[in-house]
């Protein structure tokens, strides 16, 4: 959520060429980050169904690894045409697939919140 919350609007002001070569790094240290953060999610949300035998740890776990089969279907490919621009030769093209990049990134967020609620829900039960 803070990519979408704050990072994202924060790069959009830079200039074209500034704005690619904000997001390229970024990308590839989030990458680096949420993946495995996804992973774990969904492991230890495994373990807590395994060890609670509530079944709602599964929702969640289901809900956090979805953002792996999302991000390769639905975002790799912007992702890849961004990756593939040398910032001195960025345009208007490229604040036009980061605006997308931003939308397409906001439902790996909401896959969160909903992990995160489907979580809360499980403890509360």
């Amino acid at each position: 959520m803070y990519i979408n919350a704050v990072e994202q609007p924060a790069r959009l002001k830079l200039d074209d060429g500034e704005l690619l070569a904000e997001w390229q790094p970024s990308y590839k240290h989030g990458f680096a980050m949420q993946a495995p953060l996804a992973i774990v999610g969904f492991g230890l949300a495994l373990i807590s169904w395994w060890l609670s035998g509530n079944w709602r740890w599964i929702v969640g776990a289901l809900l956090m690894i979805a953002n792996w089969p999302y991000t390769l279907l639905g975002i790799m490919p912007t992702n890849h045409r961004l990756e593939a621009i040398p910032p001195d030769k960025a345009g208007p093209e490229v604040r036009a697939l980061i605006r997308k990049w931003g939308g397409l990134h906001a439902v790996r967020s909401g896959f969160g919140a909903l992990a995160t609620l489907a979580f809360l829900w499980a403890l509360n039960t």
